[in-house]
């Protein structure tokens, strides 16, 4: 097992942590994803993560959860499964015809991973005479061998038949990967989600065999959406641009030390969406760190694609507007790791900081980043849809309610009474 992975940084108990501890430890929680962070934040303290490892193409635990991996998961890994699927081609589902984007397969906006190249089909390169274990999460094929991995899992661990409620959390990350690497308005993420369509509806009858689907609650929800390639809409005529991080911090620094006349450099880093200021610069200068901040934000909000800049000053003594995307920044501002101004970029503006070099990214509080799905099934719930305003955060405290335990400490979403009577 490796070492350095776990939830140190989780600053809230999870579901899963608060069901294993209302059953006097006797449930037990199980999260899958190819995406370490996934795994680790939906398997809480008190669970059990595995994820992929895109150096040896194998998923992997660490010794927070394990001193080594579980036999079963070790010989699972010895049979190389993501070999056999990096051997497959990407081809499109249906006929070309049938989809939506058939005719924006090659777009130069596009940024894929190294080897898969822009069109259909997409084949992995060997690199110097191994797999590019690296590029199957950007492919539908990285799903794939999540489910298989679970399949794996529920036929060795046998979770549900012990007679207590058990947690099974699976995040089946490509559409993120393939989101980045794209954009939503590509011909990728279109055939992406059908084949998703096909890996969850084999995870669903795979637990009905094995369980029963009468005995399972399932939710299926998402963290975020995507925005388009800023590029791809600035060709349609839309407003629309990316800004640079660097340039960002390198022109805060030349305004600020030009306006506090300091020869230090008053920014440290960008890490998005906050810009985090030396307070031992601004001490050294006898400033008082909350001005510095305030003639920050006021410099930044003049910067074409900034839409607001929030001090953290402002922010930790409530001085905001009552509106709705003042009210988002604030629901995620950590007062020990927030930056010390918090940006929101224009509409479709690409805020920078991405080490991976995507195309497209989320993260804003605009509609396409917010608008996801929920999804709740199971015994006793009725049909219905509803197309109030939600949001994912309601899951959590919902799914508490439904198994009667307590909430997890963190949550602070609504009932979603639906799922309830």
């Amino acid at each position: 097992a490796a070492e350095g992975r776990g939830p140190r940084n989780l600053t809230s108990s999870t579901v899963g942590d608060e069901l294993v501890l209302a059953s006097g430890g006797r449930s037990r929680v199980f999260s899958v994803s190819i995406k370490d962070r996934a795994a680790i934040i939906m398997g809480g303290h008190l669970g059990k993560a595995f994820w992929y490892a895109e150096e040896t193409g194998r998923m992997v635990t660490s010794s927070f959860y394990f001193d080594q991996n579980p036999g079963w998961a070790q010989r699972w890994n010895a049979a190389a499964p993501a070999d056999r699927y990096l051997a497959e081609t990407w081809s499109l589902l249906q006929e070309p015809d049938a989809y939506l984007f058939f005719d924006r397969d090659d777009r130069n906006e596009e940024r894929p991973k190294e080897g898969l190249g822009r069109v259909f089909p997409h084949r992995v390169e060997r690199g110097e005479g191994s797999f590019n274990y690296a590029a199957l999460p950007f492919t539908p094929m990285g799903d794939r061998l999540t489910l298989d991995f679970v399949k794996a899992l529920f036929e060795a661990e046998r979770p549900g038949r012990s007679g207590v409620t058990d947690l099974l959390a699976v995040s089946f990350s490509v559409t993120d990967y393939i989101g980045h690497a794209f954009g939503p308005f590509s011909l990728e993420a279109e055939d992406n989600f059908l084949r998703l369509d096909q890996t969850l509806s084999e995870l669903f009858s795979f637990i009905d065999r094995e369980i029963g689907l009468d005995k399972t609650l399932i939710v299926l929800a998402s963290d975020h959406g995507v925005a388009p390639i800023p590029e791809y809409l600035a060709e349609q005529g839309m407003q629309a641009g990316r800004l640079d991080a660097p340039r960002l911090v390198a022109d805060a620094n030349r305004a600020l030390q030009s306006r506090f006349d300091a020869e230090r450099p008053l920014v440290l880093a960008f890490e998005n969406p906050g810009i985090y200021l030396d307070p031992r610069a601004a001490a050294g200068l006898g400033l008082d760190i909350a001005l510095v901040e305030r003639v920050l934000a006021q410099q930044l909000m003049q910067v074409p694609g900034i839409r607001s800049a929030y001090a953290r000053s402002d922010l930790l003594a409530g001085r905001i507007a009552d509106i709705a995307e003042a009210r988002s920044v604030l629901a995620a501002f950590h007062p020990r790791r927030s930056g010390n101004v918090i940006l929101v970029q224009e509409p479709f503006w690409y805020l920078g900081g991405d080490r991976y070099g995507s195309a497209a990214t989320h993260g804003s509080p605009h509609s396409y980043d917010a608008h996801v799905p929920i999804f709740v099934a199971g015994p006793g719930i009725g049909h219905a849809v509803v197309h109030r305003s939600v949001a994912p955060r309601d899951v959590a405290p919902t799914i508490s309610a439904y198994l009667g335990i307590a909430p997890p400490s963190g949550s602070v979403g609504a009932l979603l009474a639906e799922v309830l009577e």
